[in-house]
């Protein structure tokens, strides 16, 4: 397939200004797609996030919140959005109510260019079976693939934190002829066995990819930092179409991206790498580049919380020219309260629209939409989701609390283990969890 090379796609104004405004809509159409690669995006949002319990409760884990307003899902739609890729594709499966909500309120696109989010639950039109893994979840859905007739596929997970510009991703792509690169973050050697490991030790052609090997390969340029993937790709369609069939006919195999068709892929030699660290996005901060977290467990989740309230953080919610899209609710701005003579102390937080602080101690914490914290309450390291409320003198340290939760005058939470164990999910590092809609006696 001739491949084009990606160039910039803005119209020129004064030429638009020439024609009939009932053309203006077929003018913009046809200079979009006349100018790049045509691209359709799928977003993985089936996962049902077991290690994130109580957080995935009732809900799916891209759907968990995340950084006061936010759901994880936020991020990975905003960078494509950002980078002007905007037919998405959100496939679904567990638990997805809230998050088919969150879409549908969030994510409308403007049309007028065929713009589109739109959620797909698992449709079983291969048979009566769920997604059997992200790879069958592809499969399951190459008519939508076949309606948009697209040339190249990004495939994005959907649940995790970072900035990435995917328009530098599908150039090198594209320049490659690879029949998939797939984006890698540079790891430590000492941790990167907990993942996927890429070698490929003569430039960006991968030779092996490894599953949590014991003995991670070192980097040619870094011996002690291996590439790990972060779950992201850009397939050439055609090959791509090749490879789902292949796999699908493979009784051997588990259907999944990472562990089955991108190894099956690096043997035939069609697989790339793409280093993260070399994608720069606008706004960031040098010391910003390459950030990426994996939420998966309570410990990681919480860890990338404590990111956001450093004084120069590592991630940064306020970068305005790739900023991350969510649903405002309707709410005014926060308010700090000096109750009697004791005045709010806050320190290091990220303090969300309708949040009321009143003569209180909040350090290190991050409090969402309409939280309410009374006089003498301490907050350290506390992660407050929407409508929580904490009663006068209660004392909240290392914790995560889900949505409509009263916690009462005098309670502690995150200083006792034993009595927080007895009632709570707690973590390995201690991060006490108390789940949505809990009711204390």
């Amino acid at each position: 397939m001739a491949r084009r090379p990606v160039c910039d796609s803005r119209p020129n104004k004064r030429a638009i200004g020439l024609w009939p405004p009932t053309k203006l809509w077929h003018t913009l159409a046809v200079l979009e797609m006349g100018s790049r690669p045509k691209v359709l995006s799928v977003v993985l949002a089936g996962g049902e996030g077991k290690r994130l319990l109580p957080l995935t409760e009732d809900r799916a884990k891209p759907a968990v919140p995340f950084g006061g307003p936010y759901r994880l899902i936020d991020f990975a739609l905003s960078n494509l959005a950002n980078g002007g890729y905007r037919r998405i594709v959100v496939l679904t499966q567990y638990k997805s109510h809230s998050l088919d909500v969150h879409l549908s309120r969030t994510w409308r696109l403007s049309t007028m260019l065929g713009n589109y989010v739109t959620s797909v639950p698992a449709q079983m039109r291969r048979g009566p079976q769920w997604f059997l893994g992200s790879a069958d979840a592809l499969f399951q859905n190459l008519n939508l693939v076949a309606d948009e007739q697209p040339e190249y596929l990004f495939v994005f997970g959907a649940d995790h934190i970072y900035r990435m510009d995917p328009r530098q991703m599908l150039d090198q792509h594209i320049a490659s002829g690879a029949g998939v690169t797939v984006a890698a973050l540079r790891s430590p050697r000492s941790e990167a066995h907990q993942f996927g490991v890429i070698h490929a030790p003569t430039g960006t052609k991968i030779e092996s990819f490894l599953e949590k090997p014991a003995d991670p390969p070192g980097l040619a340029d870094s011996p002690d930092e291996s590439f790990v993937s972060m779950g992201n790709y850009v397939f050439d369609v055609e090959v791509l179409l090749e490879a789902l069939h292949s796999d699908a006919k493979n009784k051997d195999s588990s259907h999944d991206l990472g562990g089955d068709l991108i190894p099956a892929m690096v043997k035939q030699g069609l697989a790339d790498v793409y280093d993260y660290s070399s994608n720069v996005v606008p706004g960031d901060h040098d010391h910003q580049r390459g950030y990426w977290r994996d939420v998966g467990t309570i410990d990681a989740y919480f860890d990338a919380h404590m990111d956001l309230v450093q004084p120069l953080p590592n991630f940064s919610l306020y970068n305005d020219q790739w900023p991350i899209f969510t649903l405002g609710r309707s709410l005014p701005p926060a308010k700090f309260v000096t109750d009697g003579v004791t005045p709010p102390h806050i320190e290091n937080s990220v303090v969300s629209n309708g949040a009321i602080l009143s003569g209180c101690d909040v350090r290190d914490s991050v409090l969402s939409p309409n939280s309410r914290v009374d006089l003498n309450a301490k907050l350290t390291k506390a992660i407050l989701f929407d409508d929580v409320s904490i009663g006068e003198g209660a004392e909240v340290n290392r914790a995560v609390i889900d949505k409509n939760v009263v916690v009462p005058p005098g309670v502690r939470i995150g200083i006792d283990r034993a009595e927080d164990e007895a009632r709570f999910t707690v973590s390995d590092s201690g991060v006490v969890v108390v789940p949505k809609n809990y009711r204390f006696s």
